[in-house]
């Protein structure tokens, strides 16, 4: 089977779907397919030697040849909402001209960055090549727009929005959500259930291992005393994350000398964030810049608990891709996060954490001062063994594109 892969960014971008794409790929060529990747040059997060190198490269191939990647120009993206929709059109005119020219393509596989992606490229895409259209959700657009804060419903962008979904969907021939309240949303649009499918993004578990205490090399790096109760917030400052909260617990809790935050962050906001905790002189507090992939086990793993927040209403879209790599360390969470959420019904299920009003930072200082107090322990692992392990997911994965191959043969 021949595979076209419509992605927004591949490596050596760095997003939190980069680590689960190379699984995919590698899944996918195990099981003796071929895929065809079209994408952008990369201009996310990479250095200036970096950005050189790729601008001269159209073509490349991986996977011992079988998975082709194909490039095209594209601007460097912007702050601006209206130079990034701006690109975003580009990428998609880009992409269809590229993509157009493929020869067998048994399936499409589309991703949900940029909005329009499904839409304008995959739909005329599966008319051009004859091919079926898979469309994966890692958000639900417009609604993660509007659950942010940045659109309301009935604005212009969200009717927008609402157009581009409507389209979207009934172009796909499959839709993959993170879980079942994202299955419920969309069913409750008026998508058949029959068409959405439920598959966790996952860990490998043989690989995320928890790391022993006393062997993490970030205590010693960080100045971080071993014997404190350490509470560990990894990810992006944003308009959707509400991670400051972290810092307002922080400041609540400054006079429990056995309480350590420490924050690694990166993203739009983390500079105010950075100044805000400057201001405050809080010195049970260290924050740092986010580290690489291959050190989760150790950023996750030195604390005594996880944190994990959003803004009020943005955790009804979305699913944070981080919770998985907690878990596979075993380290309890504790959510700053909306309780009718996937994370929440996640967090229950496996008997992983606690979930407390978002924006409240009473409410999760509250949450970690219960936990330096009973020192909660999980195993989370086991959870993840069952649902939503790598060879699980991509497993899923490979199936639904055999599947969809074999029906768009008979016909």
């Amino acid at each position: 089977m021949n595979i076209l892969f419509l992605d927004g960014y591949f490596e050596p971008e760095q997003t939190s779907f980069t680590h689960l794409e190379a699984d995919l790929l590698n899944g996918f060529v195990e099981a003796g397919h071929t895929v065809t990747v079209v994408c952008p040059t990369p201009t996310r997060g990479i250095d200036v030697e970096t950005a050189k190198k790729y601008k001269k490269i159209k073509t490349e191939s991986l996977y011992g040849g079988k998975v082709t990647v194909k490039r095209f120009f594209a601007p460097r993206e912007k702050s601006s909402t209206a130079l990034r929709m701006l690109r975003y059109l580009w990428c998609n005119m880009r992409q269809y001209s590229v993509a157009k020219k493929l020869k067998n393509i048994d399936a499409i596989l589309c991703d949900s960055t940029p909005p329009t992606q499904g839409w304008l490229v995959a739909k005329r895409l599966k008319k051009k090549l004859g091919a079926p259209v898979v469309y994966n959700a890692q958000d639900i657009f417009p609604d993660s727009l509007i659950n942010a804060g940045l659109t309301s419903e009935g604005s212009f962008i969200c009717k927008i929005g609402r157009k581009i979904e409507r389209k979207t969907y009934a172009a796909a021939d499959k839709i993959l959500v993170l879980g079942n309240t994202f299955k419920k949303n969309l069913v409750g649009k008026g998508v058949p259930d029959e068409k959405v499918e439920v598959i966790y993004n996952w860990i490998d578990t043989e690989t995320v291992l928890p790391a022993c205490r006393k062997d993490n090399r970030l205590f010693d790096e960080l100045s971080v005393d071993r014997e404190k109760f350490v509470a560990v917030y990894a990810g992006n400052f944003g308009a959707s994350q509400g991670a400051d909260v972290v810092i307002d617990a922080a400041e609540i809790l400054k006079e429990n000398k056995n309480i350590e935050f420490v924050i690694f962050g990166g993203g739009p906001e983390f500079d105010s964030a950075l100044k805000k905790a400057k201001e405050k002189n809080l010195c049970n507090l260290k924050i740092n810049p986010l580290l690489p992939v291959e050190r989760v086990p150790e950023v996750y793993s030195m604390g005594d608990v996880a944190i994990i927040t959003c803004k009020k209403g943005a955790g009804t879209s979305a699913m944070p891709s981080k919770t998985f790599s907690i878990m596979a360390c075993n380290t309890p969470i504790v959510a700053s996060f909306d309780r009718d959420s996937e994370l929440a019904d996640v967090l229950t299920a496996a008997k992983a954490g606690i979930c407390v009003e978002p924006e409240d930072a009473q409410a999760l200082a509250d949450a970690i001062l219960a936990a330096e107090k009973h020192r909660p322990t999980v195993n989370s692992r086991e959870f993840l063994k069952e649902t939503a392990d790598r060879r699980i997911s991509v497993g899923k994965y490979i199936k639904i594109f055999e599947d969809l191959s074999c029906r768009q043969a008979v016909r």
